[in-house]
């Protein structure tokens, strides 16, 4: 009786902290594999720890449409993005702005930082909607490039974000990244850095690879890492950084 009474109470604190988890992701060979990366990501972290877990693939059924993502983020509790340089239908992009004035939160994953950013000149189709402001507005910096030398490029914790939770079990010197460093300065006036990741080039500025600010009005929480690469990905450290990055954008 005393196991069930007690199989009882975490199968009701399990379901009380299960959340519905939107990831929004585009099948790109620039996009890091992000579909597969993703699926392991909520398969092995995400979906044992109760969450519901929808993954909408973008360019289905056609380039620049994520069919199901309207009606998933009705019931949304967080939004993840890993897309680039896609611009959904007007019905699409209403919906994501919607999650985020609502106070939701977003956890941005490498290539959001250019989510819904065209390529300079590119010609858009009137019925889709880009947000190049986005990365500023939303993720609160800049994309202005990236460093290709210099890699692997080593991390350490931001001065400050020492002691931060989104940090616990996270030991930077276990992360190196494999792929490109983006340049992201200056952050905004309210980004709080958690990770610093340095080339090792003589040129090469150190540049944050992980943060947290809020948005809007009603303050959603948003978190967002430069690493995502499949190698990125492969590190344990990363994977804790993100259930971390999860649990503090749901507000837990």
């Amino acid at each position: 009786m005393k196991h069930f009474i007690l199989a009882f109470f975490f199968t009701l604190i399990s379901a009380a902290s299960a959340s519905n988890i939107v990831i929004m992701v585009v099948e790109d060979p620039n996009n890091y594999e992000a579909p597969r990366t993703m699926r392991d990501f909520a398969e092995k972290q995400l979906r044992p720890l109760g969450h519901h877990v929808t993954i909408i693939d973008g360019d289905k059924p056609q380039p620049h449409h994520f069919a199901g993502l309207v009606e998933a983020l009705k019931d949304a509790d967080l939004l993840v993005l890993f897309s680039r340089r896609r611009f959904p239908p007007k019905d699409q992009m209403a919906a994501i702005r919607s999650h985020l004035d609502a106070g939701k939160p977003l956890l941005g994953i490498r290539t959001a930082n250019h989510a819904f950013i065209p390529k300079p000149k590119e010609v858009v189709d009137p019925s889709l909607v880009p947000w190049p402001e986005f990365t500023d507005e939303v993720l609160g910096a800049p994309n202005t490039g990236y460093e290709t030398k210099g890699l692997p490029y080593t991390v350490r914790i931001a001065p400050g974000a020492e002691n931060s939770p989104l940090l616990a079990g996270v030991n930077p010197a276990n992360i190196l990244g494999a792929q490109s460093l983006y340049k992201v300065l200056p952050l905004d006036a309210d980004v709080t850095p958690l990770l610093i990741g340095t080339a090792k080039t003589e040129t090469s500025s150190p540049m944050p690879i992980a943060w947290t600010r809020t948005y809007g009005s009603k303050k959603a929480r948003i978190f967002y890492t430069s690493l995502g690469a499949p190698e990125d990905l492969q590190i344990a450290d990363v994977r804790t950084l993100l259930v971390n990055a999860v649990n503090w954008t749901l507000g837990r």
